[in-house]
């Protein structure tokens, strides 16, 4: 596996990888229109105008079939209150070739020194609160929760957690 930072070429591959990860972890969660309409909301030119958009950070892993996975960092979007300057990692979706790799914490690595070098003192993201697998992950690295948050998927209201990392 290969790791690279994304191009705008790589929208078309980000957005299946996003969907297809998504929908295998959560898709069961949702009436089919709620999903539609969440789903809706990403496209291959919107995943390509944020990979050019200097405000936000994508880096891609890649094996014999091609892209496996991704991570973007992006300005706050979440209710969060940082204490200080402060980015979010918005989006760490694995396909399932990829999981148990070591390239979720290649991507974190990554996320991590990069958070620090555009100089964030804090790390925010959501998990859905029965994402187990992922709130362990991200607590390893010493996030902490910091309370609920609604995440709309179409007319649907998943509880997520609010976690932040001092960096």
């Amino acid at each position: 596996m290969t790791f690279r930072d994304a191009t705008p070429v790589d929208a078309t591959a980000i957005d299946a990888v996003f969907r297809e990860s998504f929908q295998a972890t959560f898709a069961h969660l949702y009436a089919s229109e709620d999903l539609a309409t969440f789903l809706a909301q990403f496209t291959v030119e919107g995943w390509a105008e944020e990979i050019a958009d200097p405000a936000f950070a994508f880096r891609v892993i890649e094996d014999a079939e091609g892209i496996a996975g991704y991570c973007k960092l992006g300005p706050i979007s979440l209710p969060a209150t940082p204490e200080g300057p402060a980015i979010e990692l918005r989006q760490l979706y694995l396909l399932d070739r990829a999981k148990g790799s070591g390239a979720a914490q290649a991507l974190m690595d990554w996320a991590l020194a990069t958070a620090r070098a555009r100089g964030a003192a804090e790390l925010w993201l959501s998990v859905y609160i029965d994402n187990h697998r992922a709130k362990r992950f991200y607590q390893r690295y010493g996030f902490e929760d910091r309370g609920p948050y609604a995440f709309m998927v179409g007319n649907h209201a998943d509880e997520d957690r609010l976690m932040r990392l001092a960096l």
